[in-house]
């Protein structure tokens, strides 16, 4: 009886510890996805000779749709008068406001929950981070949002 105790016993554990193993395979890698996007004057529509350039980056939780990002910029014409994430539109075209920014000033820092349609456009690259300024009304510099692999 002591035998088969101790061979029970063994085997539970042996259970215990695949079946542990198995349920870490099969856990999901993190669920958040990166963008980036390098922003110039080249990439606006139509583009502009300024100097300006900066950084969009965002993070978006596929789970709750939560958007975080932060968008980093120099060397502009003059202050920016406003900032926005514009969409669906591929590089090369222009769209909407989707997710305009409280604060224009760099470094330019926030959070948003986004339609579940938002969140597709986003994750096709079809968002851009655009930043204006006086001398350019329609957008001084732009980056395109492209997953970061």
């Amino acid at each position: 009886m002591n035998r088969y105790g101790t061979l029970l016993r063994a085997a539970l554990v042996t259970g215990v510890a695949a079946a542990a193993l198995a349920g870490c395979g099969m856990m999901s890698k993190s669920n958040v996805a990166s963008f980036s996007g390098a922003m110039n004057a080249a990439s606006e529509v139509p583009p502009n000779m300024t100097r300006g350039s900066g950084m969009a980056e965002a993070w978006l939780n596929r789970d709750t749709n939560v958007l975080k990002y932060k968008i980093t910029y120099t060397g502009l014409s003059g202050p920016a008068t406003m900032a926005h994430f514009h969409g669906p539109a591929a590089a090369g075209a222009n769209a909407g406001v989707v997710l305009p920014f409280a604060n224009p000033m760099s470094p330019i820092e926030g959070q948003a929950t986004l339609t579940p349609a938002q969140a597709a456009d986003l994750v096709a690259g079809k968002w851009y981070a655009n930043v204006h300024t006086a001398a350019n009304p329609g957008g001084e510099i732009r980056g395109q949002l492209l997953p970061k692999m």
